[in-house]
Formats: C-alpha cells, structure tokens, sequence
C-alpha cells in the first residue's frame, strides 16, 4: 500500500475525523498514524462546522490548500453527518474535500442516497482497516486533483487580467477560429497589428496555439 506523497506546493495530506465516539476517533487516528497520514478530529458536526466559519470567506474559497479528505459518521448526536454533508455540499467544498460515510448497517441507505449526491463512498462499521485506508488514499487524490484544478482555474483569470481590451478583442475574434485578415477588417486594424497582438495574447496566456487558447478558456 502507498502512502500519498506530500506535495511540495500543496503540503501534506490531511484527513479529518468527525465522530462523537473518543475511542472511534483515537483508533482511527492511530489508524491514519501507522500509514504516515496526518489526522485532525472533531467530536461533533457543530465543531467542524465552527472551524470553517472561523475562516473568511476568501480563506475558505480557497480550502482545502492541502489535500484532504473527511470520514463522517452517519449519526451523531445534535447535527447528523448527512446534515453536515449538504452544508458541505451548498458550499461547494466536497470537490477538494470527498467525504466518506462511516456508517452502521441501519444506514446504508441513508449513506448510499449521500453518495449518490456526491459522497466519495461510505464505509460499514465494523470496517476492515486496509480496505478503509486504500479509499482514503483515492480520496486524498481527487482532492489533490481538485486542488490543482482550481489553482490552474486562478491562474488563468489572472492571466486573463493582464489582457488590454484589444487584446481580449483579438483573443475573442482569434478562439471564434478568424483568420488574421478577417480579424483585422472587423477591428478595422492592419493585419500586422493583428499579428501582434496575436503573439502578446499567446505570450500572456502562456499557449502556443488558437486550439489551446481555446481549449484553456473551455476549462473556466
């Protein structure tokens, strides 16, 4: 079994425990330990749900920084995990943040339902701990994977920040597949001053073609 890698600009992987139980908590984290997996826990939907409202809006649109995943017991006194699983979910955090269920028999549905509106899986108690910590090792990789998807997202608007309005212009004429010439009749532009803002446009956006140009903005 492999343990994930920590990445150098993402940091090391984390997996967060919601349960109210001490002793689920303490084995799972003991658990996590001999894997080289760095854990946090919670007692309670509420006390995760305070540690995110800790955070400001910025900060937490940009959460998880690290790749991480959530096990989340079904039933917990106070707010349940699926209640907690839709306040992630209206969020928008399950992307870099899968949840696994942790659920006794009597709510495998209720879990299957979950992960049918986006859970990564849900796990029934009693669990075998190599099968448990081989989804959460997957699970840490989609998040790595929505991580890095989101930053690339940030990159490109920044870079599309530094367009002038010309260029936006010339990029727009250039993604719709206009050659040279037409661009420059529509802006009423010589064709060479066309081409140059052509080259600044690839130059910024960091591309080398009207395809990846296009394909680049596709993924916003």
């Amino acid at each position: 079994m492999t343990t994930p890698a920590p990445s150098p600009s993402l940091g090391l992987p984390i997996v967060y425990l919601v349960d109210d139980e001490d002793a689920v908590r303490d084995a799972l984290g003991w658990l996590l330990r001999s894997r080289r997996l760095l854990s946090e826990g919670f007692a309670s939907a509420e006390a995760f749900e305070a540690m995110l409202a800790a955070k400001s809006p910025a900060a937490l649109a940009e959460w998880p920084v690290a790749p991480s995943c959530l096990l989340l017991d079904v039933r917990m006194p106070g707010m349940s995990g699926l209640s907690l699983f839709e306040h992630l979910v209206e969020r928008g955090l399950i992307a870099a943040l899968p949840v696994i269920f942790l659920t006794g028999h009597g709510d495998v549905p209720t879990a299957v339902a979950a992960v049918k509106r986006g859970a990564f899986d849900f796990v029934e108690k009693p669990f075998s701990d190599n099968a448990l910590v081989d989804r959460i090792e997957q699970a840490l990789q989609r998040s790595e994977a929505a991580i890095r998807a989101r930053l690339g997202r940030e990159s490109v608007r920044k870079r599309l920040a530094e367009l002038t309005e010309r260029e936006r212009e010339v990029m727009r004429l250039v993604v719709e597949g206009r050659p040279n010439k037409l661009i420059a009749d529509e802006l009423d532009i010589s064709v060479r001053t066309v081409e140059v803002h052509r080259a600044r446009v690839f130059e910024k956006m960091d591309v080398r073609s009207a395809v990846e140009l296009a394909n680049l903005l596709r993924e916003l």
